[in-house]
């Protein structure tokens, strides 16, 4: 198993503000389900705080160059992946609570991230192909 690069899975005009904006909310989202997943291995089922994405995503950090987020991605997915396999079955079913989707375990944490890096990789790989890139 290797672990892709954030470079090699977002190959991309970076010049384009659908592309960045994408990853850019790509490392926010994941910089927060790390910290969730930590939150939730060391607490007995805590709350975690939710975000206002758009808000996020209109703060000035946003328009910096790609490459930043594209090195936190790699960053968070790197830590990420040494936590997640570190994990046994019974620790995948400890819990955390989010306001708006109620209990969630740490198994589901972890497909709705796989899914949420599978769905934006879909956006860039459908504007690589309508642009030509």
């Amino acid at each position: 198993f290797k672990q892709k690069t954030a470079y090699e899975i977002y190959q991309c005009d970076w010049s384009s503000d659908v592309c960045s904006s994408d990853l850019h909310h790509v490392a926010d989202s994941h910089m927060n389900g790390y910290i969730r997943l930590k939150l939730g291995l060391t607490e007995d089922n805590p709350t975690i705080k939710p975000y206002e994405q758009d808000a996020w995503a209109a703060l000035p950090d946003s328009a910096m160059p790609i490459e930043i987020s594209l090195g936190i991605i790699d960053g968070v997915h790197a830590r990420w992946t040494v936590l997640w396999q570190g994990l046994d079955e019974a620790t995948l079913q400890r819990t955390f609570q989010h306001p708006e989707l109620g209990g969630l375990t740490l198994d589901r944490h972890l497909h709705l991230y796989a899914w949420h890096s599978k769905h934006h990789s879909a956006h860039v790989t459908a504007l690589r192909a309508a642009k030509g890139w």
